[in-house]
């Protein structure tokens, strides 16, 4: 009697014990997958755009804020600073038409479009008056 008393406390226990683990909530559930969830959402072609594209063109400063600014803020290799007189007045002397022909299709280190590949002509020339438009 002694044998199956011990039995039965061990069996009572280990289902105890078992359907305590198996007593997991649904709020347990959703925390869980809260925390294990994807950083990001994958894009598929066809489906709604995950964030709003812009509408019209940007105007220059947003170009020159984007694209430009990384080498006509500091000079580099020769690129006349925003707003520097000194440096624009031999390019501004050529002309307008020769600006734009180098900043669209690029010169000597400037490369075309200043790497703003999905730029329009029209944006361009906006981020070429933005930096001259002070002078």
């Amino acid at each position: 009697m002694d044998m199956s008393r011990r039995i039965i406390s061990v069996l009572f226990a280990a289902l105890t014990f078992s359907t305590a683990a198996m007593a997991t909530s649904q709020a347990d559930y959703d925390a869980i997958a809260e925390r294990i969830k994807p950083v990001g959402d994958v894009y598929l072609a066809g489906s709604e755009p995950i964030v709003e594209e812009p509408t019209g063109p940007r105007d220059g400063a947003k170009v020159y804020g984007t694209f430009c600014i990384a080498c006509h803020a500091s000079g580099v290799t020769g690129a006349p600073k925003a707003g520097n007189a000194d440096e624009w007045a031999p390019r501004i002397a050529q002309g307008m038409d020769v600006l734009k022909n180098h900043a669209i299709n690029g010169f000597n280190a400037m490369p075309a479009k200043g790497t703003c590949m999905d730029c329009s002509d029209d944006e361009i020339v906006a981020a070429i008056e933005h930096m001259i438009k002070d002078l």
